[in-house]
């Protein structure tokens, strides 16, 4: 006498992940308006936004050019969404890093907030503070997340240009542990040889 093995788990239906938009970028990173303060403030080299945005853009419709003859419209539509959608993650994961840095360098300029009461202090000579470092790497870290939101935002663009749309991230779904509808009739079909 055979024992079958059946699952007690339910199926689940299927879930879909979030997918990172141009928008969770544009408010995780800084606008060009913001990229030149901190550029002032801190005595940072000043990005060239529109020439990096035109750059990307014009790289990815040069690329699209140059594969055309060999990928079918759907195939390049495919391709280019893949590309963008890595463009926009890059900035998106940019700018929670960034995020995270000023909420660090917030917190040790802060006296209420910091247990290291001296921070608010100057470093010994030829040194800053520990706080002082912190505001410098935000700064440093909310440009290079304005440079690859910018960098994503050309992608975008290139996307239209290419394509004829509006890019979408592309949303997966992804099936949930358990058995599938298939795999439970297939066990009740099994079980009526038994």
């Amino acid at each position: 006498m055979a024992t079958t093995h059946r699952s007690n788990q339910k199926a689940r239906p299927a879930k879909s992940q979030r997918a990172t938009t141009l928008e969770m970028v544009r408010h995780a990173c800084p606008d060009t308006t913001q990229a030149l303060r901190i550029s002032e403030s801190f005595g940072l080299a000043v990005i060239d936004s529109d020439g990096i945005r035109d750059l990307h853009r014009g790289q990815l419709i040069e690329s699209a050019e140059a594969l055309k003859d060999g990928l079918a419209e759907k195939a390049m539509q495919i391709h280019m969404q893949r590309i963008v959608g890595s463009f926009v993650g890059s900035a998106y994961g940019a700018g929670q890093f960034y995020s995270r840095s000023v909420t660090e360098a917030r917190d040790l300029t802060t006296k209420l907030s910091n247990d290291y009461r001296d921070e608010d202090l100057e470093g010994p000579v030829g040194f800053d503070s520990r706080a002082q470092r912190k505001r410098e790497f935000a700064a440093d870290m909310g440009l290079q997340a304005h440079v690859l939101r910018i960098a994503a935002e050309g992608a975008v663009c290139a996307y239209e240009d290419i394509t004829g749309e509006s890019w979408k991230p592309y949303e997966r779904t992804v099936e949930q542990s358990g058995a599938s509808v298939d795999q439970k009739a297939a066990s009740a079909q099994m079980a009526a040889f038994e």
